[in-house]
């Protein structure tokens, strides 16, 4: 899971996501883009830029997911398929694609950043 390390939103879910699989650690890595380290070469050429954008998720078969499907492969994961299977389901994929892409899209306004923060590095 490559997600946002500075928005504290993101670092909420992920840490309950992490709270979840607490007795299987290490069954998912969850991938901090915000670190200075942070190589998109390493993880399947998910370049910074691309990870801001939109959540990406690389499962075990090594596919990377975008977006609402990648939340799907998250919430799985950490054994939330219930969740995973009803955003994905037909009825209910366009709101969650179109709730997704207006969370995507302020984000970064919502929690206090600006647009320094899709290029480069957020300081």
């Amino acid at each position: 899971v490559l997600y946002d390390g500075l928005c504290p939103i993101c670092v909420t879910e992920i840490r309950f996501l992490q709270f979840l699989q607490r007795d299987k650690p290490g069954k998912v890595d969850f991938i901090d883009i915000s670190l200075p380290g942070y190589d998109g070469e390493k993880y399947k050429g998910v370049s910074y830029e691309m990870a801001m954008g939109e959540m990406h998720v690389i499962d075990e078969k090594n596919e990377v997911h975008c977006g609402v499907p990648a939340f799907a492969v998250m919430y799985s994961a950490v054994g939330l398929g219930w969740l995973g299977r009803f955003m994905m389901w037909p009825p209910v994929r366009p709101f969650m694609d179109k709730s997704y892409a207006i969370f995507a899209k302020n984000r970064l306004k919502w929690t206090g950043r600006g647009d320094e923060c899709t290029t480069g590095r957020c300081e």
